[in-house]
């Protein structure tokens, strides 16, 4: 796989999956020290060269070639809340295929302190280059796993006594008003669509986000972001 963008191509080499590593010349030299650091052979090429390999000028200078990123296991998130001691916090995608919006979901839930995000196989789009540039790295810090049957997942975090809010529109209950002292599963849905009804009906807590202005949606990043951080920050 073909990853550019420099916070992405840093992580991947410390992870040590770094295969070939191409950089535009003329880049900075403070750049080129850092790159200098791992045990990596740089090859220089022009800019457009670049530009042409991954269909895009917004590589920052830098491309590489390394091992695909690795879905992780459910247990993975599981083991993570318990290792650090805290309430699980685990993010549920239903219908999100923009990569962009999926890479942006994945690095607010590291940044913000989920313990991981978990997608439905057959409506998710792949743990690919644009989704790991748009993360900025946090894939290689935060497990992000995949389910057959999302519903049916929902149905063994009841089980373990998670509890389950799903981001809504205006009917449902403004936020501020949910207890998110309590293990948790947020239920994000795609733009314009929302959750299925399936998944909407196996919700414990349908969460709002209140606003103000006259458009009244969010891109689905943005909200994933606001209920993640009114989460963690209900927990303190």
């Amino acid at each position: 796989m073909l990853l550019y963008g420099r916070n992405p191509v840093l992580e991947a080499l410390r992870d040590g999956r770094v295969r070939d590593l191409l950089v535009a010349r003329g880049v900075e030299q403070s750049f080129v020290r850092d790159l200098e650091r791992f045990d990596v052979r740089l090859k220089f090429a022009p800019r457009i060269e670049l530009d042409q390999l991954v269909g895009t000028t917004q590589h920052q200078g830098v491309v590489a070639e390394v091992e695909d990123l690795d879905w992780s296991n459910v247990d993975d998130i599981l083991d993570r809340a318990e290792a650090k001691g805290e309430d699980l916090l685990v993010i549920l995608l239903d219908g999100i295929t923009d990569p962009r919006n999926f890479g942006a979901i994945i690095r607010s839930a590291e940044v913000l302190g989920a313990h991981g995000v978990v997608v439905e196989e057959r409506r998710s789009p792949p743990l690919s280059a644009v989704v790991a540039k748009t993360a900025a790295g946090a894939t290689s810090f935060l497990p992000v796993a995949r389910v057959k049957n999302l519903p049916r997942f929902i149905d063994q975090l009841k089980e373990d006594g998670v509890w389950v809010y799903g981001a809504a529109g205006e009917s449902a209950k403004d936020l501020r008003k949910l207890d998110f002292k309590r293990k948790l599963a947020l239920v994000i849905g795609a733009e314009g669509e929302g959750l299925r009804r399936l998944v909407r009906d196996k919700c414990d807590e349908l969460a709002s986000i209140p606003m103000k202005g006259e458009v009244q949606s969010l891109n689905a990043s943005v909200a994933a972001s606001i209920l993640i951080y009114h989460a963690v920050t209900s927990r303190d």
